[in-house]
């Protein structure tokens, strides 16, 4: 049976980490955490499980995830975020995979909690993730919602079950992200010579809203999906206003 690497990173992830451990074991062969210094929980939390767990400084979401592919034993990789975990379904997916004898690039659909909603629409489903792959041939790549590329041709399965992603505990903590996300994004733009625009602060925000609360059906997630569409429309005047202040500057 091949044997697969499951990989994670932290940072004060103290809510979320053991729930992410518990859902893969009798999975891994090898779990690798690296942590970018925590200084809550998580490392002590860590300690109970059986998981090589590694210190190293933040060098933002790719570099950090690619250093971590290489701390792994094993080529096979189960990519997950601490603030993920398996459901039973997708636990037995990769199960019966590995049983195969040969594991395959694999995605899989991840559903997010939203303060205690699990949103199903409004772009935030079934959000597809490619995250089990040979290290050997991927590599993570972008600023912010990074992606896997890939060195060669690949088949790509797609397995039965949700990652369940519990991002957001609270609203306030959505406005903060949006904050640190955006300006992450409004720097890469100016970085590659983007511009923005008084119309592009108007309008960008109210094309997000109809598309993700309308287009997208996030009216179907109640008051949730209202919130979750407003916080997002939010971030888009975000990202073009602290891009405008960067060219300002």
């Amino acid at each position: 049976m091949p044997q697969l690497s499951v990989v994670i990173i932290t940072f004060n992830e103290e809510k979320n980490i053991a729930r992410c451990l518990e859902s893969i074991k009798g999975l891994a062969d090898d779990i690798v955490v690296i942590d970018s210094f925590s200084t809550d929980n998580t490392q002590n939390i860590c300690k109970q499980f059986q998981v090589n767990f590694i210190q190293h400084a933040w060098e933002g979401y790719s570099n950090t995830k690619n250093y971590a592919n290489s701390q792994a034993k094993f080529n096979w990789i189960l990519s997950l975020d601490a603030d993920e975990a398996l459901s039973e379904e997708l636990k037995l997916s990769i199960e019966e995979l590995k049983k195969s004898d040969k594991l395959n690039t694999a995605k899989f659909n991840r559903i997010t909690n939203y303060c205690g909603n699990w949103i199903k629409h409004g772009g935030w489903y079934p959000d597809t993730k490619i995250r089990l792959f040979d290290k050997t041939i991927a590599k993570w790549t972008g600023i912010i919602h990074e992606e896997l590329s890939f060195s060669k041709q690949i088949d790509t399965l797609h397995l039965k079950g949700d990652c369940l992603h519990y991002s957001y505990y609270s609203i306030e903590q959505h406005y903060k992200q949006a904050d640190t996300f955006t300006t992450i994004a409004a720097k890469d733009l100016y970085e590659q010579g983007k511009r923005s625009s008084y119309l592009k602060m108007i309008i960008g925000p109210v094309l997000k809203f109809i598309r993700d609360y309308f287009i997208k059906f996030g009216f179907m997630d109640g008051k949730a999906g209202l919130t979750v569409a407003r916080i997002s429309a939010y971030a888009t005047y975000l990202k073009y206003k602290k891009l405008n202040d960067l060219h300002q500057s």
